[in-house]
């Protein structure tokens, strides 16, 4: 009774405009009653099967209401009493929940189906952002998982949980680092916004036990009430909500090992210093290394004086660990439903440690979040719910940076410095100051806290008294964060041998103690919809939802509001559920344009059909089809991107001059970029057409989409500008894309006798075409820009190595470099004899990106089994980075100026040995401006098959865990990034962290066991 006065107060407001001048308090749930009782109770008698039409034994059953009770004994038969109209719940491991509303019949028969998430995401409502839709009257383009599969990867971010299970989303590990390794996403080629429980909130790194959904939003209908946020579409959220149900408490503990992927394989000392003398030799000097040298380093006589240390081995574990602790309950009655969570998960890194120093040095990410949600039935006709989200996460990594010490890593050779003197202290060199054991050990730590908390408030009132089916709501969310950092990073000295001593380079400084807010923000939001939802003599089925609402979010470093306001509706008509006609549409902006920072809005309207073929008259006796359905949509999106005051010029301090005779300088204004005021939203007109069908009892379904969505008004600095002005120009709305392809989902599922297994596959096929940049003028056609692949990388074409000096003087020159053999050579595009600028052109393949998901599952009696593989196809990579210069690149040799390390691809290189069957240009000390030009030969297969997630486990049976008063008892392994088919191009690397830059991929072993009360 307290938490209904306390809710009660708290929804005081709202319950007053529910039609009745009575006391709101008099109108609480037990004060008076909500519907009539029946009149009478009746005994059920059961029967519990699953598909193949198989008895299940200790299955329970739930009366809500009344808290009726029963479980089915070995046959699956069960006998219960309840009243017409009750609602029976039921739920066992394995199977999805079912609801069943008891009618005066009390002979009844239930059929449970498998809870592998395949016919689930085809059959249960579609939740969008704003609202849910029945599946079979839903015309939005949706792909949907479930918590069961959700759950089957051990991560802490739900990122990594959607890799290959989503047709149209595309992810990108590209970071293993602890707290920090969730995959990047892009939906058709965009970026997605976040939903959650209804409110955008970029949060994506919580308990993933409190989700029951994820939800993708891929077209322009689906995505219209986002208005000027709709033209990525979304990743909507949906956690677990309280049911009128017998309490449940569910713990579950696992533990995982970790492993690294995709070292960058390095040379050790003897090799190294061969091949840098040879990269000497081919740069006209003299070699460094002198033979009785290289043969200390091949035997190893004397380590400190000829070191060849594995720094990779000495400074890394080879395994980390992945604990994880999550307490639930659930649970409810007509009057209030609540879910409950909290999880503390403990990641650690693969940094070495020692136990002299007081304090962790190595990485670590340590998580507490707990997630309340509560919903209450105020009256009769007002119901309402706070939703909270409370977030400590806690990460930890050597002073020195973790970044830092990859580099180095790269940049370090065996033979550099020993890890240790003869004394103990830290080795090094007065080029090597840095030594990677300090760094790692002794150079204190560094941590990060964040805060954050999310809370989201509603009210939802039926107004049956004004029209059946109408009904209002407000809600209010409000989500702050907070991310502190903590220094207490410390330099240290190196000492180098010389003589009967050692030279002394650095200092050992004292540990520093320095707080600072590397982030914070803060956001509140407001809504107010009024929704409809009828069916008219069983025929006429109208829906609809208008809703105003604003979003307002500060940061930590443009303190200045910025504000999306706006509102956006639904309608959707269908007759008999055959023919869906549906509209939606956004009238948003932000307050980011110009007139003074007044709110610029637009209006984003889109619409759909649907047509549910099986359920016409010439279909409808036809057993063997359960679904067929045809849908498409049109619309307009939005996207706003405007910067910060861009429309405003702006006017900062330069450097100080000096006028006449003045003795001290004056104040320089320095203007910025041009403004631009006539900036406005980016926006997209999208096209989605798709058919949807299941056969044979939903054992089979299928379904194809194919989108064409073009891309206009998008902000870019023109091509053709000048620098006469003397400024830079601004980003404009002139560009345009296009991005158009297939998606094809195919699932079977089948169960014989205990025996049941599933299948499902997807595919997605994603082209895209830069329509127009506004690029300079282009002499030749295969310059353009204009006609490819958006992003698509340019650079020389490399045709081969130069073998001879023969066939230097018989090829094109190239512009301001004299080759030499073992270097690329580049094609000559307009055959005008020269290497230049006029011969770069498109490099890598230009095919449209493919990526796909394969789910496999069975199980027998209480065994489950399951696995999922994924991969991509026309990806390309890119070996020498980003920059051609890079002073860490894993790819070339002898980088940092010389001093940097050499990998073992290239021992491959060049001679006029080996000529015929080099894969590495000739080295050299340093950077090459040829060799290391862009060009395709550093562009690499970034095509990949991977065993992302497998799992097993095994369910005791009910008959011996109701002897110790447990629900359910289950077992489980999992995995995460278990095998790696991949190009041998990329010798060995892991496929998305190749560039030995940041920290790996990890594989993952799980174990764990979930208890359920």
């Amino acid at each position: 009774m307290k938490l209904k006065s306390a809710f009660a107060f708290v929804f005081l407001s709202l319950a007053c405009i529910s039609g009745t001048n009575a006391n709101p308090f008099k109108r609480l749930p037990g004060k008076e009653k909500i519907e009539a009782s029946p009149k009478y109770f009746a005994t059920y008698q059961g029967l519990v099967v699953n598909q193949s039409r198989k008895p299940i034994p200790g299955v329970q059953l739930f009366v809500s209401g009344t808290g009726a009770t029963a479980t089915t004994v070995a046959n699956g038969t069960f006998s219960i009493t309840a009243q017409p109209g009750d609602t029976l719940l039921v739920d066992h491991p394995g199977f999805r929940s079912l609801r069943y509303v008891l009618s005066e019949a009390t002979t009844i028969e239930l059929l449970l189906e498998r809870d592998n998430g395949i016919v689930a995401r085809d059959v249960n409502p579609v939740q969008l952002i704003y609202h849910s839709v029945p599946a079979n009257l839903s015309v939005a383009s949706t792909d949907v998982i479930y918590s069961p599969e959700i759950l089957k990867s051990p991560t802490s971010n739900f990122r990594n949980t959607l890799t290959g299970r989503l047709a149209g989303l595309y992810t990108l590990q590209s970071s293993g680092l602890p707290g920090s390794d969730g995959a990047s996403f892009s939906l058709r080629g965009q970026t997605p916004v976040v939903v959650i429980d209804g409110v955008i909130a970029n949060l994506t790194q919580f308990d993933l036990e409190e989700i029951e959904s994820i939800t993708v939003v891929k077209d322009a209908l689906g995505a219209a009430m986002l208005g000027v946020r709709g033209s990525g579409g979304a990743v909507v959220v949906s956690t677990k909500k309280g049911r009128p149900e017998r309490q449940q408490i569910s713990f579950t503990a696992q533990t995982a090992v970790q492993e690294s992927l995709g070292f960058p394989k390095a040379l050790n000392a003897f090799d190294y210093a061969t091949l840098y003398n040879e990269a000497r030799v081919n740069d006209g000097s003299t070699p460094l290394y002198p033979d009785s040298v290289l043969q200390a380093y091949k035997n190893q006589s004397n380590s400190l004086a000829y070191p060849d240390v594995n720094w990779r081995d000495e400074i890394t574990n080879r395994t980390s660990t992945f604990n994880r602790y999550t307490l639930s309950a659930t649970g409810g009655n007509r009057y209030a439903r609540y879910y409950v969570s909290l999880e503390h998960l403990n990641q650690s890194g693969f940094f070495k440690t020692v136990d002299s120093n007081a304090y962790n040095t190595n990485n670590s990410f340590k998580s507490y979040v707990i997630r309340s949600n509560v919903d209450v039935s105020i009256t009769s006709k007002l119901t309402g719910g706070i939703y909270l989200l409370g977030r400590i996460l806690n990460a930890n990594e050597p002073g020195a940076g973790t970044p830092s010490i990859l580099v180095n890593l790269l940049n370090t050779p065996a033979n550099a410095y020993p890890l240790l003197n003869a004394n103990g202290s830290f080795a090094g060199t007065s080029q090597f100051q840095n030594n990677l054991l300090a760094q790692t050990i002794g150079s204190g730590y560094r941590q990060n806290y964040k805060r954050d908390m999310l809370v989201n408030v509603y009210l939802k009132r039926t107004l049956d008294e004004i029209t059946p089916g109408l009904w209002m709501q407000a809600k209010v969310a409000y989500y702050n964060t907070l991310s502190e950092d903590q220094n207490r990073s410390k330099t240290f000295a190196v000492y180098q041998r010389a003589g009967t001593g050692y030279t002394t380079f650095g200092a050992n400084g004292t540990q520093a103690n320095a707080q600072s807010i590397a982030y914070q923000g803060r956001t509140d939001y407001e809504e107010f919809s009024i929704g409809y939802d009828r069916t008219f003599n069983n025929a006429h089925g109208l829906s609809a939802i208008v809703l105003a609402n604003r979003d307002n979010s500060t940061d930590g470093f443009i303190n200045v509001p910025y504000t999306i306001i706006g509102t956006s509706g639904r309608v959707a008509y269908n007759y008999k559920g055959k023919y869906i006609l549906e509209g939606a549409y956004g009238l948003n902006g932000s307050n980011r344009y110009p007139d003074n920072g007044a709110t610029k809005v637009g209006f984003f309207p889109s619409v759909g059909f649907g047509w549910n073929i099986n359920q016409e008259d010439f279909l409808k006796n036809t057993r063997w089809i359960s679904r067929l359905k045809l849908f498409g949509s049109y619309g307009k999106t939005g996207n706003d991107n405007p910067g910060n005051f861009t429309y405003i010029q702006r006017y900062f301090d330069g450097p100080s001059v000096i006028f006449g005779t003045a003795a001290s300088g004056n104040t320089a204004i320095t203007e910025q970029t041009l403004a631009n005021r006539n900036i406005t939203f980016e926006k997209a007109s999208k096209l989605n057409l798709g058919l949807n069908a299941a056969f044979f009892n939903d054992q089979l379904a299928v379904g194809v989409e194919y989108f064409s969505n073009r891309y206009y008004d998008l902000l870019m600095q023109r091509g053709r500008n000048t620098s006469l002005i003397g400024n830079n120009y601004p980003n404009e709305n002139i560009g345009i894309n296009r991005y158009k392809g297939w998606e094809a989902k195919l699932s079977w599922q089948k169960a014989v006798k205990d025996f049941e297994f599933f299948a499902s596959a997807n595919a997605t096929l994603v082209r895209s075409e830069v329509l127009y940049s506004d690029e300079v003028f282009q002499r030749y056609d295969w310059m353009k820009r204009t006609g490819q692949p958006v992003g698509q990388r340019f650079g020389y074409i490399a045709e081969s190595l130069f073998s001879t000096n023969a066939e230097i003087t018989s090829s094109a020159k190239i512009e301001g470099y004299s080759p030499r053999p073992g270097d690329i050579k580049y094609k000559d595009l307009n055959s005008d004899g020269i290497i230049n600028q006029f011969d770069i052109t498109a490099i890598g393949r230009t095919k449209p990106l493919v990526y796909y998901g394969l789910s496999l599952g069975a199980s027998w009696k209480g065994f489950d089994i399951s696995a999922l593989i994924q991969g991509v196809q026309n990806r390309n990579i890119y070996m020498g980075g980003i920059n051609p210069n890079s002073l860490s690149s894993s790819y070339w040799a002898f980088q940092n100026n010389g001093l940097g390390q050499a990998f073992e691809h290239h021992l491959d290189r060049w001679t006029p040995q080996t000529a015929a069957t080099a894969t590495y240009p000739r080295l050299n000390i340093g950077v090459n401006d040829n060799n290391q030009a862009n060009s395709s030969y550093w562009v690499r297969s970034g095509d990949y098959l991977r065993l992302k997630n497998a799992e097993i486990g095994y369910a005791l049976p009910a008959s011996l865990t109701g002897k110790f008063k447990l629900k359910t008892v289950r077992v489980f392994a999992n995995g995460f990034n278990l095998l790696t088919a991949s190009s041998s191009e990329i010798m060995g690397r892991d496929p998305e962290t190749f560039d030995g830059e940041t920290y790996p991929l990890q594989r993952v072993f799980n174990f764990g066991i979930n208890i359920k009360f």
